[in-house]
């Protein structure tokens, strides 16, 4: 086994230090970024706000899970996403208990998010996501920090091949290091709200006071963070899909910043570019939501068969470009249920009245929604080409 790459310092945590002016420029433009969401959300209803939000807390939940290797059924967490927000949603599978223990969390931290972080919150928040006392077939310790007596280390690669990222402090000391961590987050008020969530991720991952749960755990307290700073609006922000997206990063990012002595310059700002990168993709996202409000404002008046909205709404749902190859006779048939006859004259009746356009002729004939700025009929028209 390889030896660790580093191995508890003991550092003076409140005194990280970085570089203002470095961290500052990113943080402004992250800041700028958040304001163009902000100022988008406030033109859309509270009802297409609810719904954006659910599906962000949605795909939020998947990712953050996926992070630490768990698939979630995102129809489930959907379902149980929705109950709780009162959005219109079709019932989906039952929700395993860990499932709701992982939303309960981070429900928790948005909506609570003026309590203070206190030992007894964090260990209610590990404790859900194990309600079992089991993570997968190992029994472990929930709802306190752990006690065992050898290292906690975070590997990864297979048995027999592991690599040692990083060697954690010893358990006789994690109690100690919780309370300096919460004394820091709950009374020094100074900086900027995205550094004091990077510090305090990088704090608590670092010393993984949890048999299991740490990451978890830890991205809840960006949540939380966030939520202090901007309320609503970070309901969108989908922090833990863009870490997903760079799983790899963040990791090496983790470990430089945990192993680089106490400037911590280089992951605040790779955590600010990311807090920004989830700003301007909510930012698109309310865009595409404008767009099919404006869509269905325009053809309010049309009266559509069932099929007919059920094919649009995949259509929309999906975005621009997103229903890759646009919708074809057979897969509206297949969406539909309904014969190729019906399928072809119902696409017609949609092209006719506006509603889609199409690209392409006989078997290559495509349509897609006919929304200006989704640059479809161009992309279209390359697919057939």
């Amino acid at each position: 086994m390889d030896a660790p790459h580093f191995i508890w310092q003991d550092p003076d945590w409140p005194a990280m230090r970085y570089d203002g002016a470095v961290v500052g420029a990113e943080v402004a433009l992250a800041r700028r970024a958040q304001g163009v969401v902000e100022g988008k959300l406030s033109a859309l209803g509270f009802d297409q706000r609810r719904t954006l939000a659910a599906e962000a807390w949605s795909q939020e939940a998947v990712a953050t899970a996926a992070i630490e290797g768990e698939r979630l059924d995102l129809l489930a967490v959907r379902s149980s996403v929705a109950r709780r927000l009162g959005v219109a949603s079709q019932p989906g599978p039952s929700v395993p208990r860990h499932i709701d223990g992982l939303l309960d969390i981070m429900d928790d931290a948005v909506n609570l998010a003026a309590a203070p972080l206190s030992h007894e919150r964090l260990h209610a928040w590990q404790a859900a996501l194990f309600p079992t006392g089991y993570s997968g077939m190992s029994k472990i310790r929930v709802g306190a920090y752990r006690e065992h007596t050898e290292p906690m280390q975070i590997v990864s690669g297979r048995i027999g091949h592991e690599k040692v990222h990083y060697e954690a402090p010893p358990s006789s000391m994690v109690a100690a290091e919780m309370e300096s961590m919460l004394d820091w987050f709950n009374h020094d008020g100074n900086g900027d709200s995205l550094v004091r969530a990077a510090l305090a991720h990088l704090w608590f991952e670092t010393v993984h006071p949890f048999e299991d749960g740490n990451g978890r755990v830890g991205r809840v307290i960006i949540d939380l963070v966030l939520a202090r700073d901007s309320g609503e609006t970070s309901r969108l922000m989908r922090i833990s899909q863009g870490l997903l997206a760079k799983r790899e990063d963040y990791y090496i990012e983790l470990e430089r910043a945990q192993s680089g002595g106490l400037d911590v310059t280089a992951w605040v700002v790779w955590f600010v570019t990311q807090v920004r990168a989830a700003c301007e993709q909510a930012a698109l996202i309310i865009d595409e939501a404008m767009a099919k409000g404006r869509f269905w404002r325009t053809h309010g008046d049309k009266e559509l068969s069932p099929r007919q909205r059920k094919v649009l709404n995949v259509l929309l749902d999906a975005g621009p470009g997103g229903f890759e190859g646009g919708m074809s006779t057979k897969k509206y048939e297949s969406l539909t249920g309904t014969s190729r006859a019906s399928a072809s004259r119902d696409l017609s009746e949609l092209e006719d009245w506006g509603l889609l356009l199409r690209a392409g002729n006989g078997r290559s004939t495509r349509y897609y929604p006919n929304i200006p700025g989704w640059d479809l009929r161009a992309e279209a028209a390359g697919r057939s080409a």
